[in-house]
């Protein structure tokens, strides 16, 4: 059953957005069907897909996970690149072998920009972190989630196990899944997840107020692992992972966003 954390107030323009933190605990691991999804062999058991959330088409989803034990599970600029690559080729109805990719002298980049099949999930926002990520999505076809979830954590999983010379399990458990029901926290993710990276220049800013805005926001400019840029006007072949058509037009200017991010970068917690 779903387990409910506390209630907490969260400030917005004009008003304030109440949010409620659901938990959800997996059932006991299933036997999921083969992957084509790279190396000598195909992994088949993975713990995370087992859910108590139903997902709906056409719904949106803020999806997370950290590292088991809340290990770094982005060692280097190419771990990075690989997940982030995962995020645009795993979501495909087709089977996809990276390693091919690869050997075509492909690099993890390189594959934004082939042709594909039809999607599994619209994919809003999205940031990576050293030991955790963060997905915007809205669910476009029955089980797409679940399928999408399955095939980039597997996938990004036996590429770091290969890499590191390591076995086991990566990622903490089950993936976690929030469902987006109002406007307004639908919009108030695309500050969340993209704010994310400040805490690695000013880890109590949110607690403390932010000790140095304009080098906060030269570190977002800098970051090539969110789509951050994407929505700040950055033409660049990550693009391609979004489908910004897919989720309310909230900014009709890239202006526009990187006012609305500003605006959140104020933000400061009520004790």
């Amino acid at each position: 059953m779903n387990r409910k954390g506390k209630r907490y107030q969260v400030p917005f323009p004009n008003k304030t957005l109440a949010i409620q933190r659901v938990f959800c605990f997996a059932r006991p691991a299933l036997l999921l069907p083969r992957l084509n999804l790279g190396g000598d062999a195909c992994l088949c058991y993975y713990e995370c897909m087992s859910r108590n959330i139903d997902f709906s088409i056409n719904e949106y989803y803020h999806l997370y996970n950290r590292g088991v034990d809340k290990r770094t599970v982005f060692m280097d600029a190419e771990d990075y690149k690989r997940f982030t690559a995962l995020l645009y080729l795993a979501n495909n109805t087709n089977s996809v072998h990276m390693n091919n990719l690869n050997h075509r002298g492909l690099t993890s980049l390189d594959v934004l920009s082939i042709e594909k099949g039809d999607t599994l999930v619209d994919i809003g926002a999205y940031c990576l972190m050293p030991n955790h990520f963060h997905v915007l999505v809205r669910e476009k076809i029955e089980s797409g989630i679940s399928i999408f979830m399955q095939k980039v954590m597997t996938g990004y999983t036996m590429y770091f196990n290969k890499k590191y010379k390591r076995t086991g399990a990566l990622f903490g458990g089950t993936f976690k899944a929030q469902h987006v029901a109002r406007d307004t926290y639908l919009k108030y993710l695309f500050a969340y997840i993209h704010l994310n990276p400040i805490k690695l220049v000013d880890s109590n800013w949110k607690e403390n107020g932010i000790s140095d805005k304009k080098k906060a926001e030269r570190y977002l400019n800098s970051y090539l692992y969110s789509s951050y840029l994407d929505f700040k006007g950055t033409d660049r072949e990550e693009k391609s992972i979004l489908n910004k058509d897919a989720f309310p037009q909230y900014f009709s200017t890239n202006v526009e966003f990187r006012s609305f991010v500003s605006w959140w970068l104020n933000f400061k917690d009520e004790k």
